[in-house]
């Protein structure tokens, strides 16, 4: 997800800032600490980087531009709801415990946005919000769902993707292909579709 961050010293200060947010949280950490653990000055961040809200706002812009280009892809991959919906669900939750940390940073610390910044990351939201409703939508026109409140199921499976970030852990006892096996699985009983 990071590879498209240039040069390399912009990447190694975004790296930094996730794990100082991730562990201090965005107003407990400081630009030392971040300058710090990309093994640079205080002041080379400024030449990438006008200011801390800069770097939040660049983490939240790659995360989701990274995660709607793989729901996207994985949504492409099916021909029929049930399998885009399995595709969606597996990468939705698969993404969330690979990235967890990143993730795990734009949940808590999205009020930090100023709100220009807010305003065009809540642009990549909607357009998330709106894939997984169209897939439940087809889904349930098709007759391959058995949904009573549209949106509500919607919601409910994007919650059940995103929320993977607040509890994984790397050493725990499923791996981010296992979770997401789980969680495309639980989504075709939510939506109570067939077995496969």
């Amino acid at each position: 997800m990071w590879g498209s961050v240039a040069p390399e010293a912009s990447r190694r200060l975004l790296l930094a800032a996730v794990d100082s947010f991730a562990e201090l949280g965005y107003h407990g950490t400081s630009t030392r600490h971040i300058a710090a653990g990309a093994g640079m000055s205080a002041g080379a961040l400024y030449v990438h980087y006008k200011t801390k809200a800069d770097l939040l706002f660049q983490i939240a812009l790659t995360v989701h531009r990274s995660v709607l280009a793989t729901l996207r892809e994985a949504v492409a991959t099916g021909s029929a709801p049930p399998a885009r919906v399995r595709a969606l669900m597996y990468a939705f939750s698969s993404w969330h415990a690979t990235h967890y940390k990143a993730a795990r940073v734009i949940q808590n610390e999205m009020a930090a946005l100023g709100p220009e910044h807010a305003a065009e990351i809540a642009v990549f939201r909607r357009e998330t919000r709106e894939l997984v409703l169209s897939e439940v939508r087809a889904g349930a026109a098709s007759g391959d769902f058995d949904v009573a409140d549209l949106a509500a199921t919607a919601r409910a499976l994007s919650s059940l993707a995103i929320d993977v970030c607040r509890w994984y852990r790397p050493e725990g006892p499923r791996t981010p292909d296992e979770i997401g096996a789980l969680n495309a699985h639980l989504a075709m009983r939510v939506l109570g579709a067939a077995a496969p």
